[in-house]
């Protein structure tokens, strides 16, 4: 089976970002298949050229897996007009780099950015191929409910788009249960759970982060860490509030890393707050992440206090559970319900520094309660969403659809 991705997101193992499609192609391609992807040479998460490949250059990543690096407009953290520029130029250049590709099986579209599903859909109609949609955050909704998007044309425009595309997938497939609701409304049928998990061997639960920790001048100290992008949806801002809060407990120390539209100015809060405990460090490749996660003796997912938000499964919370660290959870909904059925973690009300604060104060003066959470949440994370087993549920999605 050949199957095309279309993913201006992607990141490879080796970059930045979010690399569950890589892990995915990786063992589909494990187990025969071909996988060709077509991504941005444009990090999304950095907005760098980290790719440090332009426009047709081809990755090969082993025998069964072709990476073409498509044109993308290098601009997206700038606006939000220049972020619609970027999604443009990738929707358009990864077509004509597309049609270049042979003997396609099923074409792979996923969202958002919405525009580059629309390139898929188009692809597999060019080629005869199964169009499959992949649902991995409800877009333009999210957009609308934080705020992004406002322009009352332009939101009746991308909702056309997004049920335009429900109705035409051959098949759907979505990362979280919070998804089926709102795309049936839309008229998506046929619709498939695979969800987010992690890979289990990337992580070393067992290491105790000595490492990173003295690389970093984080000797002594309970760390506790957010790992991801640095954007609006974020809320990092409470973060940095809870942080205030914790000034004078010199015992706890709290980690930024990664990067993104908000980051600089974040940054630029935390110095005019005189936060001496908190640290700000840039993104690290997957392949470097479990030494990153190994340095944390705790873990923060947050996300703003919008309703929308219920839906989600964050793939970072799954990473800080493989990775055998307590998760602090500040987003309600049904990625609550997986940590609080795996005993791994705190759920604080999102959008509240001072229970924040509270919660973190309490787990870094209880460190056996610490780690015997993050303990109970990497041996659940083993038993119901290890990557391994939900890539083969993929692979039997996938050839059920031919």
């Amino acid at each position: 089976m050949h199957i095309l991705l279309v993913h201006q997101a992607f990141a490879a193992i080796d970059e930045p970002g979010g690399t569950r499609h890589h892990e995915i192609a990786r063992h589909l391609a494990s187990k025969g298949h071909k996988v060709t992807i077509i991504a941005s040479a444009v990090s999304y998460l950095t907005g760098g050229d980290e790719a440090k490949s332009k426009w047709k250059t081809v990755e090969q990543d082993g025998d069964s897996i072709t990476i073409l690096r498509s044109y993308t407009y290098q601009a997206i953290h700038k606006s939000f007009v220049h972020r619609i520029f970027s999604f443009f130029s990738f929707m358009f250049s990864s077509f004509v780099v597309g049609l270049s590709v042979k003997d396609v099986d099923l074409v792979w579209g996923t969202s958002p950015p919405i525009f580059q599903a629309v390139t898929a859909w188009l692809l597999a109609r060019f080629k005869g191929a199964r169009f499959i949609l992949e649902i991995r955050d409800l877009w333009p909704a999210f957009a609308v409910a934080v705020g992004v998007v406002k322009n009352k044309t332009l939101i009746r425009m991308t909702e056309w788009l997004e049920k335009f595309l429900y109705q035409r997938a051959d098949r759907i497939m979505i990362n979280s249960p919070g998804f089926f609701e709102h795309i049936q409304s839309k008229g998506g049928t046929d619709i498939t759970l695979i969800p987010n998990g992690a890979d289990m061997t990337m992580f070393d639960p067992m290491d105790d982060g000595d490492e990173f920790k003295q690389l970093n001048q984080l000797e002594g100290k309970y760390v506790v860490m957010y790992a991801g992008a640095h954007g609006l949806s974020n809320d990092l801002g409470v973060l940095l509030e809870a942080a205030n809060l914790l000034k004078e407990e010199n015992h706890i120390q709290i980690v930024f890393l990664g990067d993104g539209k908000d980051k600089e100015k974040l940054i630029h809060q935390a110095e005019e707050m005189q936060l001496l405990n908190v640290t700000f460090l840039s993104s690290v490749p997957k392949d470097e992440m479990s030494g990153a996660l190994a340095g944390a003796d705790a873990c923060v997912a947050i996300l703003k206090p919008i309703d929308m938000y219920k839906t989600v499964y964050p793939n970072k919370v799954f990473d800080y559970m493989a990775a055998g660290r307590p998760v602090i959870l500040a987003i309600d909904g049904v990625v609550r319900d997986v940590v609080e059925k795996a005993e791994g973690g705190v759920f604080v009300e999102p959008g509240q520094a001072e229970k924040l604060a509270a919660t973190i104060l309490d787990l870094a003066n209880s460190p056996e309660k610490s780690a015997a959470m993050g303990k109970r949440g990497r041996s659940y994370l083993e038993n119901h969403f290890d990557r391994t087993a939900l890539a083969d549920e993929l692979e039997t999605f996938f050839i059920d659809s031919l």
